[in-house]
């Protein structure tokens, strides 16, 4: 049996679901694209192909066996992109909670049953239909659980607005010991720049007290602002709009002192160092080219 234990972003992983590129499938028509950033690609001819994205997560699966994580991959479904782990579902504390995903996505939570055959079914738990909340939203910072959300009145018009309300309010029910905070994310159906799909595409803790932090990602200052007075301004890395489109805040951490990074962070992986951080760099800039990065491709289920 699995004993499940997720209470930040940052403790020493032990076990991790990991996405797979393999039988991707082909290139998505322009209907077809979720996301703003998977759009732009489609149209100019660079959305990524499955072998070089097959090799990044190759890259990250090597880099977890250095540090002797158990790593899970889903049972391969063919021509289908099952990369982003992260979305259909998460674990707080010592519960599993499956992802109300966009519904033709449904499929990937099947290719990980053996994962959850694993598991305690009385710590298995799926919201109702109404709860839209996705992985990418949710963040553990021990008490706090920190959830991205969209409160516009068009959140139905959004493909890119991924939690509701009511996944709030259901976490908030779920765990009545933490303390639940959501963040209003700017969304963008067109420009890939000003879209934040999910929480972790503006902002990270990493260590025991840091983090980072995109400023307009947030709808509402005081958002950021509740951010940046819990962790201290001096304790965030602020990245600029060209870093968050180009995924700089999802990252993924291993240890509190040992961060994955994309090779091409410059800025980032620098001051990760100065930091005492230990920067796994590994390339996986085609993989972005989906607006999804490290933190995407993974599902922890054992952290110390």
């Amino acid at each position: 049996m699995l004993k499940l234990n997720v209470k930040n972003e940052s403790s020493r992983l032990r076990a991790v679901v990991l996405g797979s590129a393999l039988n991707n499938g082909s290139t998505p028509t322009v209907d077809e694209a979720y996301d703003p950033k998977s759009l732009e690609h489609i149209l100019a001819g660079t959305y990524p192909i499955e072998k070089d994205m097959v090799a990044e997560m190759e890259a990250f699966n090597k880099v977890f066996q250095k540090y002797d994580v158990k790593v899970f991959r889903p049972e391969i479904i063919e021509n289908y992109n099952q990369i982003f782990a992260r979305d259909i579902g998460f674990v707080i504390d010592d519960t599993f909670i499956k992802a109300n995903i966009l519904p033709d996505r449904e499929r990937e939570l099947d290719a990980i049953q053996y994962v959850l055959d694993q598991i305690n079914p009385a710590k298995i738990v799926r919201p109702p239909e109404e709860v839209h909340i996705e992985g990418g939203d949710v963040m553990l910072w021990n008490d706090y659980v920190f959830i991205g959300t969209y409160k516009g009145s068009d959140y139905k018009d959004y493909i890119t607005a991924r939690t509701n309300m009511q996944g709030v309010e259901y976490i908030r029910n779920l765990f009545p010991n933490k303390i639940v905070k959501e963040f209003d994310l700017v969304k963008s159906k067109l420009e890939a720049r000003d879209n934040a799909l999910h929480l972790d595409c503006c902002f990270q803790p990493i260590g025991t007290n840091k983090g980072i932090i995109y400023k307009s990602g947030f709808r509402e200052e005081s958002d950021y602002v509740y951010l940046v007075k819990l962790f201290g301004k001096e304790n965030l890395f602020h990245i600029t709009r060209d870093e968050m489109y180009n995924m700089n805040s999802n990252v993924f951490s291993i240890d509190t002192n040992v961060v994955v990074s994309e090779k091409n962070f410059t800025r980032l992986n620098n001051w990760l160092r100065d930091q005492g951080f230990t920067v796994e760099e590994i390339p996986y800039a085609e993989i972005a080219k989906q607006e999804g990065l490290l933190r995407c491709s993974t599902l922890p289920l054992i952290r110390d």
